[in-house]
């Protein structure tokens, strides 16, 4: 999950996956080189992720929920998930905390065909410079959905009009390291311009992993109901508040859900998922995306897959959510 760039910049360095020793990066983050890792693996399981889709029949994944970002911005974060912050509130480690080329390397590795540069903001004047990073990421990163954002500040709307006009396909934003009501006014006629260009958005609007003034479903819902064709996906299945994002899905059949996080044991200990809500994912299988939170997860990328079994709905509602249902919603 999101963290905010708030944290202090510095040498933190410690131990990596399998208690590896790491230490500062170009950028002040925190990184273990090549060298270091043992048989190229990152975190136990990773040859597994390959395994996993090919058994499946799939031409690899495509993963929605994925953060490239600018170094420094980047180093921030970790910094934020090291010291668990408020709104991480738990002990949290980065086990991919590489340069972006060994990121990418490890990413393409797995077979993963397709995916974003989750960025946001935390304050006004941030979103046109971070999006123009994510402008030049995409362009020299092919196989990077080409990602915008926004905050609520004017000028928001003739930004992302540039933006769709540039070729984003896909949106994020981030209601709770934002601290932002995403049905500000301010914002009304961005979501009106998303909705009618058909793009994506992933919202983390969930109250997980601590709650935020406008977290929960009934800010976002307000927006849904002034634009009820928005393309919404609705972050880590709005963890904690599961079935109100069930709910909403099922009210408007252009919101989606991403798995980020879900089902895993790092997320089950805090915030289970409801047994007795497994069939409604079924009734939803078509609009259930797989995304991962790479780099920043507690836990080897294949733990990520492997823990979508547990819902236990069948191969087919694995290969829709693992790489069909994005194909189909971003065109790919």
């Amino acid at each position: 999950m999101g963290a905010a760039g708030r944290g202090r910049e510095g040498d933190h360095g410690g131990r990596g996956p399998r208690g590896q020793r790491y230490g500062r990066g170009t950028a002040g983050g925190v990184v273990l080189s090549a060298s270091e890792r043992p048989g190229g693996a990152a975190a136990e399981g990773d040859e597994r992720v390959g395994e996993f889709w090919r058994e499946l029949g799939l031409p690899g994944l495509i993963d929605v929920h994925t953060h490239f970002m600018p170094e420094r911005v980047l180093a921030k974060v970790w910094a934020y998930f090291d010291a668990a912050g408020p709104l991480v509130g738990r002990e949290w480690p980065i086990t991919y905390r590489y340069e972006e080329e060994e990121r990418l390397a490890v990413l393409r590795g797995f077979g993963v065909r397709a995916f974003t540069s989750m960025i946001y903001p935390h304050k006004p004047g941030m979103a046109q410079w971070l999006n123009g990073w994510a402008a030049d990421f995409a362009a020299r990163t092919p196989d990077c959905l080409r990602t915008a954002t926004f905050f609520p500040e004017d000028g928001a709307a003739a930004y992302v009009r540039g933006e769709l006009a540039g070729g984003a396909r896909i949106f994020k934003a981030h209601v709770q390291v934002g601290g932002y009501d995403p049905a500000d006014e301010r914002l009304d006629e961005v979501w009106g311009l998303i909705e009618d260009a058909g793009a994506p958005v992933v919202v983390h609007c969930g109250s997980g992993p601590a709650p935020g003034k406008h977290t929960g479903p009934e800010p976002v819902g307000r927006v849904l109901a002034r634009h009820p064709r928005l393309r919404l996906v609705v972050a880590h299945m709005g963890m904690p508040e599961y079935t109100d994002f069930l709910d909403l899905a099922e009210r408007y059949e252009s919101v989606h859900l991403d798995t980020t996080m879900a089902f895993t044991d790092f997320a089950e200990r805090a915030a289970p998922f409801p047994r007795e809500e497994r069939g409604r994912l079924a009734d939803l299988g078509d609009r259930v995306l797989f995304g991962s939170d790479f780099p920043n997860i507690p836990y080897g990328y294949a733990h990520a897959l492997e823990a979508l079994t547990r819902v236990e709905l069948g191969d087919d509602w694995l290969r829709g959510v693992c790489y069909g249902n994005a194909a189909r919603l971003l065109g790919l």
